[in-house]
């Protein structure tokens, strides 16, 4: 079984929000969009979950986002068909192709409107298939694991000058967040740039295993250590669910920046909600 909760919210400072999220169980047919809140069985369906953080003047930014997120709805099925009884080699072809596609239609959109120039996007996806969890991401939103047997892994890189001194063992979490190490991003889909290179790559899971993605905002607001306290101790209650816990965590810890969050738990079935 897989669980999975979802959240955003535009935080205490920003006048829209310009994150988005998604939830998918698709096969090779179509695709049927999720809740914020819910459980499924592993056995028909693959599953994609994803963030993504937009950029840019006025409302661009939001497009930004939606436009990717829209995209990924848009494209999985097609790519499904050919790569679902494929090697692991081909489902990463899949996610390259897939990021190259939403990068060229940000740059388009960005270079037909006046009102969209520089527009951009972070994009972190993971895609839960049968064998292994498949992960893309380019940016600085976030895919954390969290094993059953304890401790953490942050899965993908932040694409920018901080992530690469904290990766060097440079500076700290802390440091990092310190305002003249605030960081640009030199990495992202559309923003202006002609090139990308996301980070794809793939894990395996068990049960008992958790994924995070999240967007900067809620790394703005909660520590690494925070993170993995709510991922594991946060109860999952009608009312309440991991997401939730995370983002009203973060934006009352910061809550400057749209905050995201969504949370994937894999379950033995007697583990499920009744």
């Amino acid at each position: 079984m897989v669980r999975w909760s979802g959240l955003t919210d535009r935080g205490r400072v920003r006048q829209n929000n310009e994150d988005a999220f998604l939830a998918l169980a698709i096969d090779s047919h179509e695709v049927r969009y999720l809740g914020k809140i819910g459980e499924a069985p592993l056995a028909s369906n693959d599953f994609v979950f994803a963030v993504s953080d937009g950029m840019g003047g006025a409302k661009s930014g939001e497009i930004a986002s939606k436009l990717a997120v829209d995209r990924i709805t848009q494209l999985f099925p097609p790519t499904l068909r050919k790569s679902r009884a494929s090697k692991p080699e081909a489902r990463i072809e899949v996610l390259n192709t897939l990021f190259a596609s939403i990068h060229q239609d940000l740059t388009l959109l960005s270079r037909s409107y006046e009102e969209c120039s520089g527009m951009g996007a972070t994009l972190s996806l993971c895609w839960v298939a049968q064998d292994q969890l498949y992960f893309a991401h380019i940016g600085d939103s976030r895919i954390y694991h969290y094993p059953l047997a304890g401790g953490s892994r942050q899965l993908t890189d932040d694409h920018n000058h901080v992530g690469w001194l904290r990766r060097k063992g440079q500076i700290n979490e802390r440091e990092a967040r310190m305002p003249p190490l605030r960081p640009s991003l030199p990495q992202a889909m559309g923003a202006g740039l002609r090139h990308i290179e996301p980070q794809v790559g793939t894990v395996p899971y068990a049960v008992g295993d958790r994924f995070l993605l999240c967007s900067d905002g809620v790394i703005d607001g909660l520590w690494d250590r925070n993170l993995d306290e709510l991922i594991r101790e946060t109860p999952v209650t009608p009312g309440n669910s991991v997401a939730r816990g995370i983002v009203e965590e973060a934006i009352k810890n910061s809550g400057g920046d749209n905050a995201t969050a969504v949370v994937v738990e894999f379950l033995l079935p007697e583990a499920a909600s009744p």
